[in-house]
C-alpha cells in the first residue's frame, strides 16, 4: 500500500498545513495555464493540492487526467467528489479510480445541483448525504484515503440554522472523516464561531480555513454570490477605493488574504487551504509575505 502523506503534515508542531485549490481547465490551453501555475507554486510551502470535480460529474475525467498530471509533478492529491447524479456503483468505481492515478485524499461531498435545477435530488441508487460517501470511501479502499468534509463558517445554504448545520458536520465526521476543510470566507470571526460550534458538538478533527485572495471587487462579488459567502464592509469600501484599477484591486486582495491568514495561525488554524483560481500571481504573494 502507498503510503499517505497527508496525515503527518497537521502533526508538525509549529508548522501549520499549507494546500492549494485547482479546477479542472475546460481547454488545452487552459490546462497547460494550470499546470505552469503549479509548476510556479512548487517549493512554496505547499503540503498538498486539491482539484475539485463538476456537477454530476461533467469535469470528471478532466478532475482524473490533470490529477494524475499533479500527483506525477510531486503533489499529494486530494480530488473532489460527489454525490451528484451518481449511483452508489459508480462512485465505488470513481474512488477506484482515484485510487489507481494515485490520489492521497478524498474531499466527500454531497454537491451542488446541477444548473437549472433548483434543488438536490439524489440519484435513486445514490446518497443523500455527504456522510454516506465518506463510509463508502472507507468502506472501498480501507486506510487508503484521507478523507475530507466540507464545513461552512457562514452555514451551508440548506441549513436552517447553525445547530443543524454543526449537527451534519459532526455527522459526517463521526462517518470517518479525517479532516475539515471550509468554504472559503473572508472575515476570521466566521471561522472561529465554527470552530467553537463544532467542538462543542465533538468534533476533533482538523478544522482548516480555506482562503482567497481577492482579484477585483467584480470577481469577489460574482464569487461570494455563487458561495452565500459575505465582503465585509472594510473590504469593500477598500476595493471601492482603488477605482477601476484591477491591479489595484488584487493587490488590496492579497494584504487582506495575508491578514487573514496570519490572524488564522494566530488563532491556532490547524492550516491554511488557498483557493488559488488557477493563478499564481497572488498565491505566490501570499505565501512570500507569510514566511517573511
Amino acid at each position: 500500500m502507498r503510503t499517505n502523506p497527508l496525515p503527518a503534515v497537521f502533526r508538525r508542531p509549529g508548522r501549520p498545513a499549507v494546500s492549494v485549490e485547482f479546477f479542472p481547465p475546460k481547454d488545452a490551453a487552459g490546462g497547460e495555464r494550470m499546470l505552469e501555475v503549479a509548476r510556479t507554486l512548487q517549493g512554496s510551502g505547499v503540503d498538498f493540492a486539491s482539484i475539485t470535480y463538476g456537477a454530476g460529474g461533467s469535469s470528471r475525467d478532466t478532475t482524473l487526467a490533470y490529477g494524475r498530471k499533479l500527483v506525477a509533478m510531486g503533489y499529494a492529491m486530494v480530488g473532489h467528489l460527489t454525490c451528484v447524479g451518481h449511483s452508489r456503483r459508480e462512485l465505488a468505481e470513481l474512488v477506484a479510480r482515484y485510487d489507481e492515478a494515485g490520489f492521497s485524499g478524498i474531499l466527500a461531498l454531497r454537491g451542488d445541483p446541477p444548473k437549472g435545477q433548483g434543488a438536490f435530488v439524489p440519484h435513486p441508487e445514490g446518497f443523500a448525504h455527504a456522510h454516506e460517501l465518506v463510509r463508502l470511501i472507507h468502506a472501498e479502499r480501507p486506510g487508503r484515503f484521507s478523507v475530507s468534509v466540507a464545513g461552512f463558517p457562514e452555514r451551508h445554504p440548506d441549513s436552517p440554522d447553525d445547530l443543524s448545520d454543526v449537527r451534519h458536520l459532526a455527522g459526517k465526521v463521526a462517518a470517518g472523516a479525517d479532516f475539515v476543510t471550509t468554504q472559503l470566507f473572508l472575515d476570521n470571526s466566521d471561522y472561529f464561531r465554527l470552530v467553537a460550534r463544532a467542538r462543542a458538538a465533538g468534533v476533533r478533527v482538523p478544522i482548516v480555513p480555506g482562503i482567497m485572495p481577492v482579484l477585483s471587487l467584480k470577481q469577489a462579488r460574482s464569487f461570494c454570490g455563487f458561495c452565500k459567502a459575505r465582503i465585509p464592509a472594510a473590504l469593500e469600501r477598500e476595493l471601492e477605493a482603488c477605482g477601476e484599477d484591477e491591479e489595484a484591486q488584487r493587490r488590496v486582495g492579497v494584504r487582506w488574504a495575508v491578514a487573514q491568514a496570519r490572524g488564522l495561525v494566530a488563532g491556532g488554524a490547524p492550516g491554511l487551504h488557498v483557493y488559488v483560481l488557477n493563478r499564481s500571481d497572488s498565491a505566490r504573494e501570499l505565501f512570500a509575505a507569510l514566511r517573511a
